[in-house]
């Protein structure tokens, strides 16, 4: 069943090729009811999904390429539902908040529902074949929904992250060629090939080759400069998707595939780099890095979408970093964080894009400070203090406990790390205030000769009034903003899915201590 999340989405693409292009409500509206369909097939199999201790359930298997070994294999484990609901909601929230979009109404729907229907593949594929076909085809619409209605540097925002993207994925299709030929097995089956206990030799280049290509769409530092980027050219629904499911695709090959295959690679002893003994202290290093440079660089930004861009660097090194901890918490908490960074990073580019910049046209800290938008728009300066208050950590929040879980899990393997992680924290509370208080609570005051008085809010077009939040937007950061307080208070939900899947065998390989 979980399957039709896929089905539907594809589905969708070609009934709106037949409905007239000028039918901008009914084009809208299905696209809509498409999005709610995956989403409600995700929650009813989620509800009906029991772990299953000999691994992954299948959902279909039938063969396709048989010659090669290649089938159509999709199957979910608590991992992979996860991954799925955060997909329904953020293609939910996406749309609410795509209403406004008056050019080449179909067209935008249409690569929408494309992108979604093939995150939903890449959750759900077992055969690593399929998982490069579909993760290869999430990336053409991508490229089209932010060169078409993109704004700044479009072209080159576009350009930028189709290229990155492609650069990785050579990257990965490599190692999985070589995995192919290596295990002589004959079948990109996931289940099987992780049974194969690859060289050594092989692994310790195979690993850290689809890691780093991996890392690319997943914002690794030095490789994540094609996001921040890529966050500001985007549309309102596609910097929502960006930050809150296609940069999860990146961590989650690097858990499913390249960690699952090639464990020995993360702890087997390699060349010595600057003091560090493993492939896993390696890039533990570079999340860290990410953490403290995003946050750092986050800090000093004017561009109020920049900020929000370079926090989405920021937290997904937590991601990065729990990975690394090859302990049951920090992985869970990796997972865990890549549920909660999807719906407050959509959250936050949501009240950046659509409710700020499509009102003000302006996305400069220093313009938007003189506007007093809590007395404007007070509805979106309350949506970024509470997007604000669970992206900085607070207790109640979803990211309060897996930020929790990762830090705990980086003290046992990283205690310096876990240290500096948790500067990057403080460092995140630092220019989150800051970005709320001149975004929103600001007022420049204007000195006379006998008094000082608050200026009037000023707005880049005094003779367009700044437009109410609408119903759609109102319902979408209602959504987010419940969800990351459910899981927050009632993390349970999620870590029930997580932690049976990580005591599978597909990944007994990777938590069992290698020696030297």
């Amino acid at each position: 069943m979980i399957g039709w999340t896929i089905y539907i989405c594809f589905l969708g693409v070609l009934l709106l090729t037949i409905i007239p292009r000028e039918n901008h409500r009914a084009i809208r509206i299905f696209a809509l009811l498409t999005a709610i369909a995956s989403l409600v097939i995700g929650v009813v199999g989620t509800l009906h999904y029991s772990p299953n201790p000999s691994g992954a359930a299948t959902v279909a298997k039938l063969p396709w390429v048989q010659s090669l070994g290649i089938e159509y294999y999709l199957a979910v484990d608590g991992i992979s539902l996860v991954m799925v609901l955060l997909t329904g909601i953020a293609a939910v929230v996406g749309i609410l908040f795509s209403w406004n979009i008056e050019d080449r109404v179909k067209e935008f729907f249409c690569f929408y529902l494309t992108l979604i229907g093939a995150v939903y593949g890449v959750f759900l594929s077992f055969d690593l074949f399929l998982f490069f076909v579909f993760y290869e085809l999430a990336i053409v619409p991508k490229y089209f929904l932010i060169a078409i209605w993109g704004s700044t540097n479009r072209e080159y925002g576009a350009m930028k992250l189709a290229l990155y993207s492609f650069i990785g994925s050579a990257m990965i299709l490599v190692v999985l060629l070589a995995a192919y030929v290596v295990s002589g097995a004959k079948t990109f089956n996931l289940v099987e090939l992780s049974k194969f206990q690859f060289p050594v030799a092989f692994q310790m280049w195979a690993l850290p080759l689809m890691l780093a290509g991996f890392g690319i769409l997943a914002g690794l530092w030095p490789f994540h400069t094609w996001a921040p980027t890529g966050h500001v050219a985007a549309p309102t629904a596609a910097s929502m998707l960006l930050a809150g499911v296609v940069m999860k695709l990146g961590a989650y090959g690097a858990l499913r595939v390249a960690m699952t295959l090639f464990p020995r690679g993360l702890d087997d002893w390699v060349s010595r780099f600057h003091g560090l003994e493993s492939w896993r202290e390696v890039f533990a290093l570079l999340a860290l890095i990410g953490i403290v440079y995003g946050a750092m660089v986050a800090f000093v930004q004017r561009d109020f979408k920049f900020v929000i861009g370079y926090s989405s660097v920021s937290h997904m090194g937590f991601v990065l970093l729990g990975l690394m901890t090859l302990t049951e918490i920090g992985l869970t908490g990796a997972v865990l964080q890549m549920f909660s960074h999807g719906i407050i990073a959509g959250l936050l580019f949501a009240v950046v894009g659509r409710m700020v910049y499509d009102r003000t046209h302006t996305r400069d800290l220093s313009e938007l400070e003189r506007m007093r938008l809590h007395k404007v728009i007070p509805f979106a300066a309350f949506t970024f203090v509470i997007a604000g208050l669970a992206s900085m950590g607070l207790p109640g929040f979803s990211g309060f406990v897996a930020e929790l879980q990762v830090l705990i899990g980086a003290w046992s393997a990283f205690p310096t790390f876990a240290v500096i992680a948790g500067m990057g924290i403080l460092v995140g509370v630092a220019y989150t205030i800051r970005t709320m208080q001149r975004a929103f609570f600001s007022g420049a005051p204007i000195v006379t000769s006998s008094t000082t008085v608050s200026a009037p809010p000023q707005r880049l077009h005094a003779d367009a009034p700044i437009a109410a939040i609408s119903l759609p937007e109102r319902l979408g950061a209602a959504l987010l903003m419940a969800l990351t307080l459910v899981v927050g208070l009632q993390p349970r939900l999620l870590l029930d899915l997580i932690t049976p899947a990580l005591g599978s065998p597909l990944f007994a390989n990777l938590f069992k201590r290698i020696g030297p």
